[in-house]
């Protein structure tokens, strides 16, 4: 029963629990040569990557939330039911790029896998050289041993992007980038399968255009804001919309216009909720950003109207005299290189209680001041493939607000 599952209905309500994803070998396969093909800036030292992220999911379980790891969750939907090892093996061998012989012996020698061993290779890839497989290939021939038969999923420790939970149910996101596009398949996979997870049940967007789960922000039971930019497009926003006014999840949903590039890649990259009424945002965006409204018209018609400013029309939506906004600071230069580093990027606890970067002090100093609790993590690894608290983490479950 939906009554009975776990919900998520705000950004700020008291989380109870979450999924994280402890970065793994699949960091390991960055290089120089892929890093940028695989949507890092960087080259991360994993080490340092792992304890920055055993100490996060460490703060969590100390406010009392139950932190999931994903893997474990992969590992027991693997277990559970065995046509998720098939889904899993036939959304990673792409015989586009192996071809059919090629990659029906890679498929076959990957169904001879444990379960464990299996998601290792659906998460951190498999390079030619580590084939077992034998034969001619012309793709085995011409290919590097370090180039990938299986490509890695670097990006997957940013589970807030790959699906999206609204109210009892969860929806499958529609990545933008090649790079990611079994990321969200190979999650869907684990939550559905899994034995607790699978209870929630999913909502479908009515087709496959680009929708990430950083885009999307739960700004009140019922109201949602989805940017629309590099990854997430307007098709994307108005299916995403569809779907959840068809399963009854939202009444209003404000469709963000934001800035096509690497720094402004998400919505939550330039804004996040910190409290039932306020955000913190990046002044560079604080007086330009805008809204079009969409709300449910009869069956399968849209009301859109605007675009207005933002923050009025969100806090009508909302039910509320004014969404309050904690700028970043006004001198540019700080601001700016805090919003690189993800400074606007926190995830809430609970009403007015944030997790953030401890590099951002500007922006944490300002929060402090408005009366929002700042708990800081370090992010110098983390960071490097452009997410923040929120990015890393993928609410499964939150208190309602009183």
């Amino acid at each position: 029963m939906e009554s009975d599952a776990p919900h998520v209905d705000t950004e700020v309500g008291a989380l109870r629990t979450v999924v994280l994803h402890r970065p793994g070998p699949e960091l390991e396969r960055l290089t120089p040569r892929n890093a940028d093909r695989l949507l890092f800036d960087g080259i991360p030292w994993v080490d340092r990557a792992q304890l920055e992220h055993d100490a996060f999911a460490d703060l969590l379980r100390g406010e009392g939330v139950r932190v999931l790891l994903l893997a474990d969750v992969l590992v027991e939907a693997l277990a559970a039911v065995p046509a998720a090892r098939d889904q899993g093996i036939a959304d990673a061998v792409d015989e586009r790029t192996l071809g059919r012989e090629l990659g029906g012996a890679v498929r076959a020698e990957l169904a001879e896998l444990d379960d464990a061993a299996l998601a290792d290779v659906l998460v951190g890839g498999r390079t030619f050289a580590e084939l077992a497989v034998t034969g001619s290939s012309l793709v085995r021939a011409m290919a590097g041993p370090h180039d990938f038969a299986v490509d890695p999923l670097p990006n997957l420790m940013f589970t807030r992007d790959s699906s999206v939970r609204v109210g009892p149910r969860v929806v499958a996101s529609s990545m933008g980038m090649p790079a990611r596009r079994r990321e969200a398949s190979l999650v869907a996979l684990a939550q559905r399968h899994h034995p607790e997870l699978g209870v929630v049940a999913p909502t479908a967007p009515r087709d496959p255009s680009a929708v990430e789960g950083g885009d999307v922000l739960l700004l009140a039971p019922g109201v949602l804001a989805v940017g629309v930019g590099e990854r997430t497009s307007p098709a994307g926003a108005e299916s995403f919309a569809r779907a959840m006014f068809a399963d009854g999840l939202a009444h209003t949903v404000l469709a963000v216009p934001i800035t096509q590039r690497r720094a402004t890649m998400h919505l939550d990259t330039v804004a996040t909720m910190v409290d039932v009424d306020t955000m913190v945002i990046y002044p560079g965006v604080l007086e330009g950003l805008e809204a079009w409204t969409i709300r449910p018209d009869g069956p399968d018609h849209l009301h859109i109207s605007g675009p207005e400013p933002f923050r009025p029309a969100a806090a009508r939506a909302m039910g509320i005299g004014t969404l309050r906004a904690v700028d970043t600071g006004l001198e540019s230069v700080a601001a700016e290189r805090e919003q690189w580093d993800d400074g606007n990027n926190t995830l809430a606890l609970s009403p007015g209680r944030v997790v953030a970067y401890e590099r951002n002090t500007t922006t944490n100093a300002r929060l402090e001041a408005a009366g929002i609790e700042v708990l800081t993590i370090a992010g110098f690894e983390l960071g490097s493939g452009r997410g923040g608290p929120r990015c890393l983490s993928c609410p499964w479950e939150r208190a309602p607000l009183d």
